[in-house]
């Protein structure tokens, strides 16, 4: 059996007080550029980057038309997105959009105190330290909170309700992507505590780590497997609900494309929702925010 459940968590920031490039740029002669960075690859997003490509169009923007898009991909790697942050900054592009991933996002904010940046990740951005506040982000930053971190417990919960009987939970994150790792874990192991469970951790930066971690899942025989939200190990959901079937481990994930490729269940914003949170960040990246505007938070993806 598999389920689904969708949640719509998504919030969209107040508008950061500057000035965004897109519109501005195309009433002069330079066509104005993107920087469209993200963890995986083109083949990863192809399910909703069309959805990106529609918001800016909504917006009056046609790629290769009025404006261009220089596209980066991290191939799943982290350690490869400072660097093309980098890139694209000596680049000038109008406007940094660096999709699913903390890390980028970070990256980003150092990498520029200049260039406006639209992120779409799944960390509290206020307590990692991304924006001043929700409603009023300040400086160069703006964006779209997914809520992944903060909805781990409730994923936990799940779980336990849907396999009886857990004593023993085996935690998969990466340890490549530490801030999100750590606002997770902060999560995760606040829920094991009060659900009376015990919390066992298991890294894997890579395929081979996620092998690795799966032995010594049935080495320790481990009674249910949560599986992070993280980027990269998204990346890997079929390989992970491979060997969670192999290996006979009831496993949550954090996103629906694990249960659509056969994983037990999973818990967060996925399907059309990333589709359509695409589609506002590409929004907010043709228009960006007035000067002085605050958008009120938003809980759906229709916004």
């Amino acid at each position: 059996m598999s389920v689904m459940i969708r949640r719509e968590f998504m919030t969209l920031l107040g508008g950061a007080a500057l000035a965004w490039p897109l519109a501005a740029r195309a009433q002069q002669s330079k066509m104005p550029v993107v920087g469209f960075v993200h963890l995986t690859s083109r083949d990863e997003v192809r399910g909703y980057l069309p959805d990106f490509h529609q918001g800016l169009a909504d917006a009056g923007f046609i790629e290769g038309k009025n404006v261009a898009i220089e596209y980066r991909w991290g191939e799943g790697r982290n350690d490869r997105l400072p660097s093309l942050i980098a890139e694209l900054v000596r680049h000038d592009v109008s406007v940094l959009v660096p999709l699913e991933s903390t890390l980028a996002a970070l990256a980003a904010k150092e990498a520029t105190h200049t260039i406006p940046v639209v992120f779409m990740q799944g960390a509290d951005p206020v307590r990692i330290g991304l924006v001043d506040s929700l409603n009023h982000p300040g400086g160069n930053l703006t964006g779209i909170n997914l809520f992944l971190a903060e909805v781990a417990a409730k994923r936990l919960e799940f779980l336990l309700v849907l396999v009886p009987g857990v004593r023993s939970v085996a935690y998969l994150r990466n340890p490549t992507n530490p801030v999100f790792a750590e606002s997770e874990t902060r999560e995760v192991e606040a829920a094991a505590r009060s659900f009376g469970v015990k919390l066992v951790f298991f890294n894997a930066g890579d395929s081979n780590g996620i092998e690795r971690a799966f032995r010594e899942i049935v080495q320790q025989q481990m009674d249910a497997l949560f599986v992070s939200a993280d980027g990269f190990l998204l990346t890997r959901s079929e390989q992970i609900v491979t060997l969670a079937s192999w290996t006979a481990v009831p496993a949550v994930y954090g996103w629906r494309q694990a249960v659509t490729r056969g994983g037990l269940m999973s818990y967060g914003i996925g399907g059309r929702s990333i589709a359509e949170t695409a589609r506002v960040a590409a929004r907010v990246t043709s228009f960006g925010p007035r000067h002085g505007a605050s958008h009120q938070p938003c809980r759906s993806s229709s916004c």
